[in-house]
């Protein structure tokens, strides 16, 4: 049986493909948000809006700016995990 190459020698994705992600524009930032849920939600996080816990199982969503901060190569290492209400809310 052949062994499949390794993902990490493979192009990367763009990040608009495929779920459901939109562009959102908050504060004149513009993110990238995917909504997570409830069946793939498969670890805990803390949420940056309530700093409460976001508990595996629950729907949530994913943010992330589109282009890095100061000082971070891309967007994705912001990228952070809000209970839904709460990024709604911010």
């Amino acid at each position: 049986m052949a062994r499949r190459p390794s993902k990490h020698l493979r192009a990367p994705r763009p990040l608009l493909v495929g779920g459901s992600q939109k562009r959102v524009v908050k504060r004149g930032v513009s993110y990238i948000v995917r909504d997570v849920p409830a069946h793939r939600a498969e670890k805990e996080y803390r949420c940056p809006g309530c700093q409460q816990r976001v508990s595996p199982g629950t729907a949530h969503v994913v943010a992330w700016p589109e282009s890095g901060a100061y000082g971070v190569a891309t967007g994705l290492d912001a990228r952070r995990h809000w209970h839904s209400h709460c990024w709604g809310r911010s």
